[in-house]
């Protein structure tokens, strides 16, 4: 069984190679943007490590003080998507024996959720005010939920991709991005170029739910196609860094669009993270 301290340790590593890696129109360490600066991350996920992995918390619980500390550190929502996705995360590592058993415990998390579940989780999102996520005519964040979390993300999954991993046993987390990245890391050997692989690989794939919620659709093709061809070039490449100068140039024009693919980046470090449990609940079986 994992600790709390190796447990919150594996998720401010996922939160800080998210910010290592270079990912257009996003917040890193190579660049700044939409009034966020890598501090305010960084701060973030020190801050949401601990209400996180508090195992006296129950799952809306976790989420709602993770984004109620996060609010009161830098006065904004940084990680709304990142609490949402590696809280149920990490409460299956908390249970599980080893890495294959992570999805299962995860499944029964999410077979489990309450009523009481969706009411902290609809308290966190309306404190961290991200606009649309919350829209419904059947469920508002501003009202008591008469349902439980996971049917509450059932019903927004179909215009959110977060929601969607509630009810799929994160099917685009283990089945996809997870696979990305350990094929890259094979490759590279390096954390943050493999975690731009996944940032690229999400968003050639789906549109983003974040810029979809701002903008519609009107940037949707623009992004899939262009994000296309750095995941292209990123699974031809022996050397990711070549791709710097096309980094710059997207960075720049997405940027100056307005485009933050957040959602793609929330992923990003959910993937880095459920990697980084695998391989400590691996270990720790290797021990035994």
């Amino acid at each position: 069984m994992l600790s709390p301290q190796q447990i919150m340790q594996a998720y401010e590593y996922a939160c800080e190679i998210e910010l290592r890696a270079f990912k257009p129109g996003n917040v890193s360490i190579y660049s700044a943007g939409h009034d966020m600066t890598v501090e305010d991350f960084r701060v973030s996920a020190k801050q949401s490590a601990v209400p996180l992995s508090n195992p006296d918390y129950s799952l809306g619980e976790r989420i709602y003080y993770a984004v109620k500390v996060t609010r009161a550190a830098v006065g904004c929502n940084t990680n709304l998507g990142i609490v949402l996705l590696s809280a149920p995360l990490i409460l299956a590592a908390e249970q599980a024996h080893s890495a294959s058993d992570l999805r299962i415990q995860l499944a029964t998390i999410l077979a489990t959720t309450t009523v009481e579940d969706a009411d902290w989780v609809f308290r966190a999102i309306a404190l961290a005010a991200p606009g649309g996520l919350g829209e419904s005519k059947e469920q508002d964040v501003s009202e008591k939920p008469d349902v439980t979390l996971v049917q509450a993300m059932q019903i927004a999954s179909e215009r959110d991709r977060i929601a969607l991993q509630f009810t799929t046993n994160y099917k685009d987390v283990f089945d996809f991005l997870v696979l990305r990245y350990n094929s890259c890391f094979t490759r590279w050997g390096n954390a943050e170029w493999s975690a731009v692989a996944v940032y690229a690989a999400i968003l050639a794939k789906y549109p983003d739910s974040h810029i979809e919620r701002k903008y519609g659709t009107l940037h949707t093709n623009m992004v899939m196609s262009q994000m296309a061809l750095v995941d292209d070039k990123l699974s031809k490449t022996d050397d990711p860094k070549l791709l710097m100068d096309d980094l710059k140039l997207l960075d720049s024009t997405f940027k100056s669009a307005g485009i933050n693919p957040g959602t793609a980046a929330d992923f990003t470090v959910a993937t880095v993270l459920a990697v980084q449990l695998e391989r400590l609940l691996t270990e720790e079986n290797s021990y035994e």
